[in-house]
């Protein structure tokens, strides 16, 4: 169980001792300051989920450091306390986000019901964002596969650990959406998950976006900034496309992961962290290993438990259950009366490569609800919906180009006509088009055709 985190800030030693004390008793991690200066500096690089803040402290007030609280990414319960408290000064600080009103002196056993209560409150504010997230993660495992049974059992064995996850898949297939559900089924449910794409950021940005950075670390770093490992202190943090990392990042997770510590850039300060790590990957890491561009130490503390998402094309019967479910999501979400698919389209459908897996299938549907006026979608509708492609959108198609990107365009859109006429049944179009199945399957590849394009 993650223990809940409590900040006390009071200028009276007295108090800050016994009210850590008895919330110790209660199980919460507790740290203390005497200064709003310093309660700020504490927040700049760790997590709270309540502050107890004493409105009368030296130099910076209380209700000045609620204001820069609020102003802040986290967003901690906030509890006052005061000694002289005011029914205005309550209801000021109330108005600026504080969670209730404590005066002194204090009762131990109001302050544990206010924690509680305020605690509480956070959970629920969470818990209805997660319940949203949950819905949508959910949505991704429907099925009735065996690859789909056996990972939604894997994901239910390994949901309560703090074992690290490793999900192989296929883009598309849904691997941040399986790495969501882990976090939402496991302890860690009510802390942050927080997520870093390795592929989509540059090499010299990573290690500031992953570890932080203080004031001044580089050209760039014109204030201190919490990276990813610390804002899902207690929560979870979701490396995707992990082989992008670098060898040099690499070997700085190996120690983290082993040590549970890390220094944000340009800091000689060492900040602990609990943060379970999943990751994802669309490559072979093995090979990666092999030829000296994944570390096996770090492989291997990544790959406690693997999990493979199957690609779609290998789970045809889950295709009618994702078309009938996002069919119904989609009318709902856009006001409209569900429709209902024909045997024919179907047909198409189920014979379809589905080469971007899952978000290509949702893509489609969601344009069908959007575009088709009728009732029933038929086979007839995947022409209407992909005629308009390339030669619309290039009005220079019949002007002077090179003879190899004409024929290239021609053979795409030929080859797309001929899929659609034969309800994208590869035997039948290879057939028609007197080419082998293999070949046909390579220019399709080659060539980008999609279903929609």
């Amino acid at each position: 169980m993650i223990k809940d985190k409590i900040l006390i800030i009071d200028d009276e030693k007295g108090i800050r001792s016994s009210l850590k004390g008895i919330l110790e008793d209660e199980g919460y991690s507790i740290k203390t300051a005497n200064t709003g200066e310093d309660c700020l500096k504490l927040l700049e690089w760790q997590n709270f989920d309540l502050i107890l803040l004493d409105i009368w402290l030296p130099e910076m007030d209380g209700i000045e450091v609620l204001k820069k609280i609020k102003t802040m990414d986290e967003n901690p319960q906030v509890v006052m306390i005061s000694g002289h408290g005011t029914v205005e000064t309550a209801v000021k600080a109330t108005k600026l986000g504080a969670y209730d009103f404590l005066e002194k002196p204090l009762s131990l056993e109001k302050v544990v019901l206010t924690v509680k209560n305020a605690l509480r409150q956070k959970r629920l504010e969470e818990e209805n964002i997660q319940l949203r997230q949950k819905i949508r993660v959910k949505h991704h495992l429907i099925g009735k596969s065996p690859a789909i049974k056996k990972l939604r059992e894997e994901i239910k064995k390994a949901a309560p650990t703090n074992g690290g996850v490793l999900i192989y898949g296929e883009s598309g297939t849904g691997k941040y959406l399986v790495a969501r559900l882990i976090h939402q089924e496991s302890q860690r449910k009510n802390k942050r998950f927080a997520q870093i794409n390795f592929a989509a950021i540059p090499e010299d940005l990573i290690e500031s976006e992953l570890f932080g950075h203080v004031k001044g670390a580089h050209v760039n770093a014109n204030k201190d900034k919490r990276g990813k490992l610390q804002l899902a202190d207690g929560g979870t943090l979701f490396f995707d496309e992990i082989s992008d990392m670098s060898l040099k990042t690499q070997a700085k997770m190996v120690r983290i992961i082993t040590e549970k510590k890390f220094e944000p850039l340009g800091s000689n300060e060492s900040i602990a962290v609990d943060t379970r790590i999943i990751a994802a990957t669309n490559k072979n890491i093995k090979n990666l290993i092999a030829r000296g561009k994944f570390r096996e130490d770090l492989f291997l503390k990544l790959n406690v438990i693997p999990m493979v998402i199957p690609p779609l094309r290998e789970r045809k019967e889950d295709i009618p259950l994702l078309i009938e479910n996002f069919l119904k999501y989609f009318s709902i979400e856009y006001g409209k009366k569900k429709k209902s698919m024909s045997k024919k389209a179907m047909e198409a459908f189920l014979n379809y490569s589905w080469p971007n897996n899952a978000s290509e299938l949702i893509n489609v549907i969601e344009r069908f609800v959007i575009m088709v006026p009728e009732e029933e979608i038929k086979a007839s509708h995947l022409s209407l919906l992909v005629e308009p492609r390339e030669s619309q959108y290039a009005p220079d198609f019949n002007k002077n180009r090179p003879l190899k990107q004409a024929t290239k365009q021609f053979e795409k859109e030929y080859i797309h006509k001929a899929l659609i006429r034969h309800n994208w049944d590869i035997y039948e179009t290879a057939s028609d088009l007197k080419v082998d199945r293999d070949g046909l399957n390579k220019k399709i590849k080659k060539l980008g055709i999609t279903f929609l394009g």
